[in-house]
C-alpha cells in the first residue's frame, strides 16, 4: 500500500486524514508493524483512490490475513500432538485467556482419563498417537500455575452430564473442576441449563487477550485477528458470564452432578 500511495503522489498525512486515522497508524501499516483490519485497508485504498479491481484484490488478501481456517483432517495428518504444541505456544504469549465451551470440558481442565476418552471418539486416534496427544495436552496445563496469568472458563452445564467416558471417570473429572476453581488465577463459571439463555452456544471459542480468537467447528479450526470479530466474541463471552454460576454456587452444581455419577458407579 505504501507503493500505491507514493505512486499516487499523496503524502502520508493526506491519506491518513482522508482515511480517518492517525499518520502514525498509517506508517505502522505501511511498514508492516501493525496488521490492518479489512476496514483499515478499505479506508486507505479509498483515500488513495485506486480502482475497484485493485481494491478488491487487496481486500481479499486482508480478509485471508485476519481469518485463517485449518481443517481437522489436515491437523490429524500432520500429527494432532503438534497442534497441541501450537496451542501451547499461543497460550504462552497470552496473559488473559477466556474460554467458552459448550461441547467438552476445556482441555486445560481435563484429567488424563477424560482426555484419552475424548481422543477415542470418532474418528478415534490410534493408541500411540492418542497417548502422545494426551501427553501434549496435559503439558499445557502447567500454565494454570504460572504467576501473572489469568484464566476464565465458561462451561455449559449440559457438558457436565454428557457421558464421553465411564461414570467413575466423569466423577473424577468433575472433582478436578472443583479443585482447579480454587486456584487464585482461575475462574470457572457454569452456564446453568435451566436459566434464561443470553445467546445460542453455537460453537466453542477461546479469547487470547484482545488480539486473537480461536473457534472450532465440526470440520475446521478458525483463527481471527479482526478487531470487529474479536469484539463480537468479547461481547458474547460477557453475556454468558453474566448468567453463569461461580464460587459456592458453581461448586454445589458440579458436586451435585458428580454425586449422580458416583451413584451410577455403585449400581453397576
Amino acid at each position: 500500500m505504501r507503493t500505491l500511495r507514493i505512486a499516487s503522489g499523496l503524502t502520508g498525512s493526506t491519506v491518513a486524514r482522508r482515511a480517518s486515522m492517525s499518520a502514525g497508524k498509517l506508517s505502522k501499516v505501511e511498514n508492516g508493524r501493525t496488521l490492518p483490519t479489512v476496514q483499515d485497508v478499505d479506508l486507505i485504498l479509498s483515500a488513495i483512490g485506486v480502482s475497484e479491481a485493485v481494491k478488491d484484490e487487496f481486500l481479499a488478501t486482508a480478509r485471508a490475513e485476519v481469518t485463517e481456517a485449518t481443517a481437522w483432517r489436515l491437523l490429524r495428518r500432520m500429527g494432532p500432538w503438534k497442534h497441541q504444541n501450537t496451542i501451547k505456544a499461543i497460550e504462552a504469549t497470552t496473559v488473559s485467556l477466556r474460554l467458552f465451551q459448550g461441547q467438552l470440558i476445556p482441555g486445560l481442565l481435563q484429567t488424563p482419563e477424560y482426555a484419552s476418552a475424548v481422543f477415542s471418539l470418532p474418528p478415534a486416534l490410534p493408541e500411540t498417537t492418542r497417548t502422545r496427544t494426551v501427553a501434549a495436552r496435559l503439558e499445557r496445563q502447567a500454565a494454570l500455575y504460572e504467576t501473572g496469568r489469568r484464566f476464565h472458563f465458561l462451561i455449559c452445564e449440559h457438558v457436565l452430564h454428557w457421558l464421553v467416558c465411564e461414570p467413575a471417570v466423569m466423577a473424577l473429572q468433575l472433582d478436578r473442576l472443583v479443585s482447579l476453581a480454587r486456584l487464585p488465577n482461575v475462574r470457572i463459571g457454569i452456564v446453568p441449563r435451566n436459566g434464561r439463555m443470553p445467546d445460542f452456544p453455537m460453537n466453542c471459542f477461546s479469547l487470547h487477550d484482545d488480539r486473537l480468537v480461536i473457534t472450532e467447528t465440526f470440520h475446521a479450526e478458525y483463527t481471527t485477528r479482526d478487531p470487529k470479530d474479536i469484539e463480537t466474541y468479547v461481547d458474547t463471552f460477557g453475556r454468558f458470564s453474566q448468567v453463569a454460576l461461580y464460587g459456592d454456587l458453581m461448586r454445589a452444581a458440579v458436586e451435585e452432578i458428580r454425586d449422580v455419577f458416583l451413584r451410577e458407579r455403585e449400581t453397576h
